[in-house]
């Protein structure tokens, strides 16, 4: 049982200080796409992974707030 917890373990979300392997592709994309800046969309990847349909839902409410 002690191995199962400690495989679930290293699965828990921590916030990342590097980005993913990919990541930075990810980010110039949204960034040309969705006209926002490059913290903003890397807080989206970071934040949604590659869910694109959630990233350009809360993209489009960003722009909102302005």
């Amino acid at each position: 049982m002690a191995r199962r917890d400690a495989a679930t373990a290293k699965h828990t979300k921590r916030p990342r200080s590097r980005p993913l392997k990919g990541e930075e592709t990810e980010v110039k994309h949204i960034v040309e796409t969705q006209d926002l800046s490059p913290a903003q969309a890397r807080e989206l990847v970071r934040r949604y992974g590659n869910d694109w349909r959630k990233i350009d839902d809360v993209a489009k409410s960003y722009k909102g707030d302005d």
